[in-house]
C-alpha cells in the first residue's frame, strides 16, 4: 500500500485490499456499514497473518531455536510499533497486549481499582460510556465500596463539562471516559477531561476504541493515565486488544492474571514478576494478532491519519445531511458536521431491528440495537437504533444505497 499524495482517499484502489467488499448477496453487492462494531480486514494484513503461521510459528520467551527467537522479536517489536503509533515514549513497557479494549478496561479495574479504592472514594464515568467500562467499574465499586458518579450528556449530545467539573473533586479516584461515544458520534475533549482529573491527584482513563482507529492519537499530548483500544476496529484481526499505561503506574500495579510468562521467579512459597509488560501477558499471549495488528498500523499510516479522520467525517456529515432531508428519520448526537463517522438513528415507525433485516435484504450492513450503551439509550428514551458507521473503503455512493434502502422499508410500514 503506498502512501496517497492528495488529500483526498483513493478509495477506489484501497477498496482492491478487500475482496469481502466484492461479495454479492442476491445480485446485491454488500455494502458494509458497520465498522464500529468490527471494520474489515485488508490482503496486505492477512498475508502477514498467514506467513507467520507457515513460516515463523512459535511460542514466545520459550525457546533458543531460530523460529522461537524470531516470533519473539516480531511480537515484542509489534508493542514498539503500537506504541509508536499512539505517541507512547515508553515503548513496549508501556503498551500491554490484552484481548480487547473489554480486557484493558478490566485489567485496569481489578489490577489498581480493587486493591485502591474504598468507601467514600469515587470513580467518575459519562453518560455515555461503553458497557466495557461502565460495567466494570459499576462491579468493582460495588466491590470496594466506592461510588459511580456521571457526567451528564446534553440533549445535543456533548459531554456536560460544567458539571464534570463540579463532579470531579478530591474524592474522585479516577475518571474514565470514551474518546469518541460509539453511539452518539460525539468526540470528547478529553484533554479537558485530563487536567480535571490530574487537579484533584485522580487518575485518567480513556476508551479509545473508535478514536484510535480514524484519527491521530497522542495518548502523552492528552496525558492519558491509561488508554485502551481494539485490533479489530482498525483493519486488524479479531482477539488483540492494547491498554497503554504510564510505565511508573504498570510498575506499581499487581497482576490480575498469573501463569507462565508473567513471571520472573518461583519457588514452592513464592513468585515475583517479570518486567514490563510481560507480567500483565499471562501465558501463551496473542502473538499472531499482534504482528499482524503492528502490519495493520503501517497501513493506516500509509494511507494517512489525517486523511482518513477527514474522509470519515464526511462521509459521516453526507448521511447526517441524506438522512435528516426525511422528517421521520431522528438523528442522535452533535451535528453532521462535528462527529466522526457514524450515525445512531431511527425512522418513525419501524424498529431498528426491522429496519437493519430489511436493509440486509438489500446487501446493506449496519448496527442495530443499543451498542452496549444501554443507560445512553434510555436517556435518549428509545430502546435501540439503528446505527451506520464508515471507514476508509466506504463511499458516498454506499450511503445513498443505504437511503434508498431505508426509503424501502418506509414503504413496507406505511
Amino acid at each position: 500500500m503506498e502512501t496517497q499524495q492528495s488529500d483526498a482517499l483513493d478509495v477506489e484502489r484501497i477498496r482492491e485490499d478487500f475482496p469481502i467488499l466484492q461479495r454479492e448477496f442476491e445480485g446485491n453487492q454488500v455494502v458494509y456499514l458497520d465498522n464500529a462494531a468490527t471494520s474489515q480486514t485488508p490482503d496486505p494484513v492477512v498475508d502477514v497473518i498467514a506467513d507467520y503461521y507457515r513460516k515463523t510459528n512459535a511460542n514466545v520467551h520459550r525457546g533458543l531455536h531460530h523460529l522461537s527467537q524470531e516470533a519473539s522479536i516480531a511480537y515484542e517489536d509489534a508493542h514498539d510499533r503500537l506504541a509508536e503509533f499512539v505517541g507512547a515514549s515508553g515503548g513496549r513497557e508501556e503498551m500491554v497486549f490484552t484481548k480487547n479494549t473489554t480486557e484493558s478496561e478490566n485489567l485496569v479495574a481489578f489490577a489498581w481499582g480493587l486493591n485502591e479504592l474504598g468507601p467514600g472514594d469515587e470513580v467518575v464515568l459519562t453518560e455515555m460510556e461503553h458497557h466495557a467500562s461502565l460495567v466494570t467499574w459499576q462491579q468493582v465499586a460495588k466491590k470496594t465500596g466506592a461510588e459511580v458518579k456521571y457526567i451528564p450528556v446534553t440533549d445535543d449530545g456533548y459531554l456536560d463539562m460544567d458539571a464534570a467539573a463540579e463532579m470531579i473533586t478530591d474524592d474522585t479516584q479516577l475518571v474514565n471516559a470514551v474518546h469518541v461515544s460509539n453511539t452518539l458520534g460525539t468526540v470528547n475533549p478529553v484533554s479537558d477531561l485530563a487536567d480535571l482529573a490530574h487537579d484533584h491527584d485522580a487518575l485518567f482513563f480513556v476508551d479509545g476504541a473508535q478514536a484510535v482507529p480514524n484519527r491521530p492519537v497522542d495518548v502523552e499530548e492528552i496525558d492519558a493515565d491509561f488508554y485502551a483500544f481494539s485490533g479489530h476496529k482498525m483493519l486488524g484481526p479479531t482477539g488483540i486488544g492494547c491498554l497503554y499505561g504510564k510505565k511508573h503506574l504498570l510498575e506499581e500495579m499487581e497482576p490480575y492474571l498469573y501463569g507462565g510468562m508473567m513471571i520472573e521467579r518461583v519457588t514452592f512459597e513464592e513468585s515475583t514478576w517479570a518486567e514490563l509488560p510481560w507480567k500483565f501477558e499471562a501465558g501463551t499471549p496473542v502473538i499472531a494478532q499482534g504482528i499482524a495488528l503492528a502490519a495493520a498500523v503501517d497501513y493506516l499510516e500509509d494511507v494517512g491519519m489525517e486523511r482518513i479522520q477527514r474522509h470519515e467525517e464526511q462521509l459521516s456529515e453526507y448521511a447526517y445531511d441524506r438522512l435528516t432531508e426525511h422528517d421521520d428519520v431522528t438523528v442522535y448526537g452533535p451535528p453532521g458536521d462535528d462527529r466522526v463517522g457514524l450515525v445512531s438513528f431511527t425512522v418513525d415507525d419501524v424498529h431498528a431491528h426491522d429496519l437493519s433485516s430489511i436493509l440486509n435484504d438489500h446487501a446493506v450492513a449496519i448496527r442495530a440495537g443499543d451498542h452496549c450503551t444501554q443507560p445512553l439509550h434510555d436517556k435518549l428514551g428509545v430502546a435501540a437504533t439503528a446505527r451506520a458507521s464508515f471507514y476508509i473503503y466506504n463511499t458516498h455512493e454506499e450511503i445513498d444505497k443505504l437511503v434508498a434502502a431505508i426509503d424501502d422499508a418506509r414503504q413496507l410500514f406505511a
